[in-house]
């Protein structure tokens, strides 16, 4: 497997990590990874070669700039609150790592997806909100609101949120109202799995609740939500 460094810009400059076989041959699918809170780190880069050893050529993307890592709570809540408050360029952020993965020679620009977890999570679904040219956006523990709702037509990807019954980011309130937008604007394949007494974070092993109470991994979750993105991938990759 090889790994590297990807630089690419929008309105900052980004440094992503690439991941791929160099035994495979041709063009294949590629996938994106966005990040939790925290920043670019340690697991979305996991992430990223996990999808690598599946065949796939996986971008984990810099939604901060410069690779940022947030200390604390406090920078966390800084960092993502900016995006989500200017959610044109949190899409702009996102859509500029899309094309730097559509760019390479390894890559089927064809045929792409997106995952993200936590903020990440929140990140692919208005990148399919937003219309990107996504064959899938899987949202791992991520919020489920926005300030721009998808629009009748507007939605390319097929999407599977995957949520924990019990996560206080993602309450029931805003599970219905997320089945409500997606009728609304009558997105044609998406799919909502929550799984019981499962808090946020459910897929990172780090997720011990030290930092965030509401956080906490769950290996049974973590599992059946992995193996249900692969069934995804599977059908319209």
């Amino acid at each position: 497997m090889q790994t590297q460094d990807i630089d690419y810009r929008a309105d900052v400059a980004m440094r992503g990590y690439f991941a791929f076989d160099e035994n495979r041959t041709g063009r294949r699918p590629g996938v994106l990874v966005f990040h939790e809170g925290l920043g670019l780190g340690d697991f979305a880069m996991a992430r990223a070669r996990m999808l690598a050893e599946l065949g796939y050529v996986a971008l984990a993307a810099d939604m901060f700039g410069d690779r940022r890592q947030a200390r604390n709570l406090t920078e966390v809540a800084r960092l993502v609150g900016d995006l989500r408050d200017a959610p044109e360029t949190l899409r702009a952020r996102g859509h500029a790592a899309l094309a730097a993965l559509a760019a390479r020679p390894e890559v089927d620009a064809g045929r792409i997806a997106a995952i993200g977890f936590c903020f990440g999570g929140s990140v692919v679904l208005e990148l399919a909100r937003d219309g990107a040219d996504l064959r899938a956006a899987v949202s791992f523990h991520g919020v489920l609101t926005t300030r721009m709702p998808a629009v009748p037509g507007g939605v390319k990807a097929s999407l599977l949120v995957l949520t924990g019954a019990d996560d206080p980011l993602a309450p029931p309130d805003q599970v219905a109202a997320f089945e409500v937008e997606m009728r609304a604007a009558q997105v044609p394949d998406w799919q909502l799995i929550s799984y019981g007494c499962t808090l946020h974070g459910f897929t990172n092993p780090a997720a011990d609740g030290s930092m965030l109470r509401s956080a906490l991994y769950s290996a049974k979750a973590d599992r059946r939500s992995w193996a249900s993105m692969r069934g995804l991938f599977e059908e319209v990759l």
